[in-house]
C-alpha cells in the first residue's frame, strides 16, 4: 500500500506573489562528453540549471524533473549545440504546469589537450584549459556562449628596448664607438654579456568569450583555442628539454607585447568567425606588484539574451 506523499508546491499558494526570473539549481556534479576529436574521454563538470517562474500564483518549481533531465542529458548524449538546445527546450516542456517559457544551462569543465614540444621530437605534456558554456533557450531561439582561460607568456617591449640600450651601451664602452672589431671577439663579449640587462617577461592570461554562430554543429573548443595561441604567439609550454626553451625564448623575443597588443591581437583573430566575442587579458607583472590588464568587447551592451 503506497503513502501519499504530500506535495505543498502544488498545495500550497505562494504568499509574496511576484514572477521570479529564474530557479533552479547550481553545482551540479556530473560528466560530460564533448564532442570534439581531440577529448576522448568525459569530463567533470559543474552544472547550473534554471527555469523561469512567470506565475506569481505557483509556490516552486520542480527541481528533480531539471536534475534528471541534466541526468539523463550526461548519460546518453554528447555535447554540442543542437543536443543542448534540445535539453533546454525539454526543460522548458517540463514545466508547462509552471509556465515556464525559458531555460538556461551553465556548464564549467575544464579540457586537457595533449601539446608537443616545440622542437623535441616526441616529447608532449598535458596543459588544462578552464572552460564555461553558457546556454539560453525561449521561443524566439537558443544562443550558447562559451568561454575559455588560455596561459601565454608575454615579454615586455619597453623593458626589451632598455635593456638593448643597456647592452649597446656596455658594448660601446668595450670596444669604443667605431673601427674594425673582429667578429670572435664579438661574439665571445655576447656570450659573457648580452645578459647584462633582461627585459621582464611574465606568465599572463587571456580569457575569450564568443557566440557560438546559428547553424553551428559542433563548439569547436580546440579550434578556439588553437586560433587564440597562434595569435598570441608564445603559449605557455609543457614538457621542454634545453632546446625547447631555447626556442620558447626567441618566440618571446620575436613577440614582444603590450597587455594591449595582446588583447588586440587576440579580437583580431577572432575576425569574421565570432562576430559577437569579447576578450580579458591579464599580464601578471614581474616588474610590479599590480597587474596589467586590457579587455575589448563585440558583445551587445544591453539586451544580451543570457541574461547578464
Amino acid at each position: 500500500m503506497s503513502i501519499l506523499l504530500p506535495d505543498v508546491a502544488r498545495t500550497e499558494l505562494s504568499i509574496a506573489r511576484l514572477p521570479l526570473d529564474w530557479v533552479g539549481m547550481d553545482g551540479i556534479d556530473l560528466p560530460i562528453t564533448l564532442d570534439e576529436p581531440e577529448i576522448v574521454h568525459p569530463v567533470h563538470a559543474r552544472a547550473d540549471v534554471h527555469v523561469d517562474l512567470p506565475d506569481p500564483a505557483i509556490k516552486g518549481i520542480h527541481m528533480s524533473r531539471l536534475y534528471r533531465l541534466l541526468d539523463g542529458f550526461a548519460e546518453r548524449e554528447r555535447l554540442r549545440p543542437a543536443t543542448l538546445s534540445a535539453l533546454l527546450a525539454e526543460m522548458v516542456s517540463s514545466h508547462a504546469d509552471c509556465h515556464s517559457t525559458r531555460a538556461r544551462v551553465v556548464l564549467n569543465f575544464s579540457v586537457l589537450c595533449r601539446r608537443p614540444a616545440l622542437l623535441t621530437e616526441g616529447l608532449s605534456g598535458w596543459k588544462s584549459y578552464p572552460v564555461r558554456l553558457e546556454a539560453f533557450w525561449s521561443e524566439s531561439g537558443f544562443s550558447l556562449d562559451a568561454s575559455v582561460q588560455i596561459g601565454y607568456s608575454s615579454t615586455c617591449p619597453c623593458s626589451a628596448a632598455l635593456a638593448r640600450q643597456l647592452i649597446e651601451q656596455a658594448f660601446i664602452d668595450r670596444f669604443g664607438p667605431s673601427g674594425y672589431v673582429e667578429s670572435a671577439a664579438i661574439a665571445a663579449w655576447l656570450r659573457q654579456h648580452a645578459t647584462l640587462a633582461t627585459p621582464h617577461s611574465q606568465r599572463s592570461l587571456a580569457e575569450v568569450r564568443v557566440r557560438i554562430p546559428d547553424g553551428a554543429v559542433a563548439l569547436g573548443l580546440i579550434a578556439l583555442i588553437d586560433r587564440v595561441e597562434d595569435a598570441l604567439g608564445t603559449p605557455v609550454q609543457t614538457a621542454v628539454k634545453r632546446a625547447d626553451e631555447q626556442a620558447f625564448a626567441r618566440l618571446n623575443g620575436q613577440n614582444l607585447m603590450y597587455v594591449e597588443d595582446a588583447a588586440r591581437k587576440i579580437q583580431q583573430s577572432l575576425g569574421n568567425a565570432f562576430p559577437q566575442s569579447s576578450v580579458s587579458v591579464r599580464h601578471v607583472e614581474s616588474l610590479h606588484p599590480h597587474d596589467a590588464v586590457a579587455s575589448s568587447s563585440g558583445f551587445p551592451k544591453a539586451g544580451d539574451p543570457i541574461g547578464r
